[in-house]
């Protein structure tokens, strides 16, 4: 049987995105390519209404580009669409008959509410937000689609004119930007958003949100924070630090801005009104919270595509975390007797630990995580398995981490043994202080439990701890001579001694 190699292709006013997938027996694609131009179709279309000839130019090249691409990796279905620029402009049907013929497959324009549609599947596909109201929302060049949702159900849909390259070229001529620019620009947005919801405005604690200006707006925020991680989807970032991230970037030219940390070059003069949109959009709803959704429109494609070839089944059971995790585990071909055991003897230390200490619900689904991956370095090598257990989850794409929580549960899986945490690390050192405690914390209960399985024969569980001054006695029940595993649990007991603060003791 040959390989399902599928593409879609996102034609923006912005840039051309083009994502090559293939997809396994169960469902799951892996991207094995992700390319992007930046064409700018929507540079001056407000002036005379149709696609200048220079953009026209780079759009054909990049589709041929693409074209090339696609065929080389012998991709067996595209799904390929245009959206704000081409269906606003005088000459983007003329366009799309060009790039047709370029592309040798058909391209779609669709609609605003097309374009929400499918962002809204990615936003399923990628996000547990079961008995949660939002707000998801892309931001292109030409266009905003903005969507209220419960669950998985959305509720209502809009498309609105509002992209950072159409609010460029409407309002902010100035460089650097000028103050009545930028007022005009908020005033003008607020008006648009009133004119769709009105005062039935619906509360939203939380955005999800996608396209360029999201994920540049992420990689800004990673670099003000000092944080380093290998994506930016699931990233949280909250209001208040795109409002003083604005603040600043208001007061620097076009020239200046190319240089800020996390912004790409190409990207700097539409980067502020994208994040006006953003901000006022935030706003109107009360939100103080936008995840990132690095997927959005052409994921949805590739959704959409896949359930059309029968690759995804219709009725997909909606997916969750650990499962996510646990199939993860099973690609890296696991112990998953040795792992599940030490997996439930951290988590019975955690919870008789988790009311004197402040531990939260959130910190043991990162303990379980990585106690049911701490092992998968194996996968690699014996050596240094702890090592590249921490590398292979820092690059998992783990449905319902945000990057900081799959940085710090491939942490916690790193130090099941061997070294304790150092400054020298440099992920740990990039952590926060409350997260470097967590981490040490977590750590301290996985190394000790590894240890209480040190023959991997599932031979211990821990009955009770008591605190006694700086004393932690264990209570243990063994079924049979569990000598060996007490060994191994003093051995290892290091780390939860120095994150805790006291002296571990096993009872039988």
């Amino acid at each position: 049987m040959g390989k399902n190699r599928l593409a879609a292709i996102d034609i923006g006013t912005n840039s051309i995105r083009c994502i090559v997938v293939e997809v396994d027996q169960q469902g799951r694609y892996t991207i094995l390519d992700d390319e992007k131009a930046t064409v700018r179709l929507g540079e001056n279309l407000a002036a005379d209404g149709s696609i200048s000839p220079a953009a026209f130019a780079r759009a054909v090249d990049a589709i041929s580009r693409i074209r090339k691409l696609i065929d080389g990796f012998k991709v067996v279905e595209v799904e390929a669409v245009a959206t704000s620029a081409v269906r606003g402009a005088s000459n983007g049907t003329e366009l799309i008959s060009v790039l047709n013929r370029e592309l040798g497959r058909e391209i779609r324009i669709i609609s605003g509410e097309e374009e929400a549609e499918l962002v809204a599947r990615s936003v399923r596909h990628n996000f547990d937000m079961t008995g949660k109201r939002y707000m998801i929302i892309d931001i292109g060049g030409g266009s905003v689609e903005i969507m209220s949702a419960v669950a998985n159900h959305v509720e209502s849909c809009f498309s609105l004119e509002l992209g950072a390259v159409r609010m460029t070229d409407r309002f902010l001529k100035s460089d650097p930007v000028r103050d009545p620019e930028i007022r005009e620009l908020k005033r003008f947005i607020r008006g648009e958003l009133k004119k769709v919801f009105g005062d039935l405005r619906p509360p939203a604690q939380t955005f999800i949100g996608s396209g360029g200006t999201i994920t540049t707006l992420a990689n800004m925020v990673m670099s003000m924070r000092g944080q380093s991680y290998s994506t930016s989807h699931g990233f949280e970032i909250i209001r208040s630090e795109i409002v003083h991230l604005l603040a600043m970037l208001l007061r620097k030219d076009v020239k200046s801005l190319r240089n800020v940390p996390g912004l790409n070059p190409d990207r700097a003069d539409i980067i502020v009104a994208g994040l006006i949109v953003v901000d006022e959009f935030m706003k109107y709803f009360g939100a103080n919270i936008l995840l990132v959704n690095e997927r959005g429109i052409r994921e949805g494609l590739i959704i959409s595509c896949m359930k059309r070839l029968r690759l995804l089944p219709d009725a997909a059971a909606q997916r969750n975390w650990k499962e996510s995790v646990c199939d993860f585990a099973c690609s890296c071909h696991y112990d998953e007797i040795h792992s599940r055991h030490v997996s439930k003897l951290a988590l019975s230390i955690f919870d008789s630990l988790a009311k004197e200490f402040g531990l939260k619900k959130c910190d043991r689904k990162l303990l379980e995580s990585s106690a049911l991956l701490h092992d998968i370095g194996y996968f690699i090598s014996y050596n240094s398995h702890h090592k590249h257990s921490h590398h292979l989850i820092r690059h998992a794409d783990l449905f319902g981490f945000s990057p900081r929580e799959r940085e710090m549960t491939a942490l916690v899986a790193r130090y099941h043994r061997k070294s304790l945490p150092k400054k020298k690390h440099q992920e740990f050192d990039r952590l926060e202080a409350k997260d470097q405690q967590i981490v040490s914390r977590l750590g301290g209960i996985l190394r000790l439990a590894d240890g209480l399985d040190r023959r991997r024969c599932g031979l211990v569980e821990v009955v009770e701890i008591k605190r006694s001054g700086d004393v932690f006695s264990f209570k243990l029940l063994g079924t049979e001579d569990i000598s060996v595993e007490i060994f191994g649990g003093n051995a290892k007991k290091d780390l939860f001694e120095k994150a805790f603060g006291g002296v571990v003791a096993f009872v039988l």
